[in-house]
């Protein structure tokens, strides 16, 4: 099979389920910012040494992107397990607990690990305000968002995390 199929030639691309829409219609722009939080977080995963289920995070982001990119046509899509939104919780709790309270506002610096999580951070977030934006959402869709949503302080807790352990302090940024 070829990857290229020519039918998105028009600026048109299927949902999950085949109906057609534009390419910049809410669901595609949502798990299109979900595919590229996906990338960050294996440039992420190339990089750290300790496991810190970054896989497992991908694996739920795909999960999540196949029910936004559906027209809620297909029975076949497994339903997002809510659990996962617990296990980030219990992470942040286990990393917050291994670092020093936070004093004010961060500025991303060094170590630059540290700094990708940032960058992973706002595409979460920004995946977060383009599923938002969907208007028939579904329940999963919810799940998703709600999701993405504990991501971001996931990935936020992570990249400080990084710093403290890489013997970097905050850069805190005093009004």
């Amino acid at each position: 099979m070829k990857l290229y199929t020519k039918r998105g030639d028009d600026g048109t691309t299927s949902l999950v389920g085949g109906k057609r829409v534009s390419k910049a219609h809410l669901r595609v722009m949502a798990y299109g910012d979900m595919d590229e939080l996906i990338s960050w977080l294996g440039l992420l995963r190339s990089e750290v040494s300790e496991d810190f289920q970054l896989r497992r995070i991908q694996i739920f982001l795909m999960q999540a992107s196949a029910h936004l990119a559906s027209d809620h046509q297909v029975a076949k899509l497994k339903p997002l397990n809510e659990a996962e939104i617990s296990f980030l919780e219990s992470e942040i709790d286990r990393m917050t607990d291994a670092i020093p309270a936070q004093k004010a506002f961060i500025l991303p610096s060094s170590p630059s690990l540290s700094s990708k999580c940032h960058i992973a951070r706002t595409v979460c977030r920004r995946a977060e305000r383009m599923a938002i934006r969907i208007e028939d959402k579904s329940e999963q869709d919810l799940v998703a968002i709600r999701y993405v949503n504990r991501l971001s302080d996931y990935l936020f807790t992570l990249a400080r995390y990084l710093c403290y352990h890489s013997g970097h302090e905050d850069d805190y940024w005093i009004p």
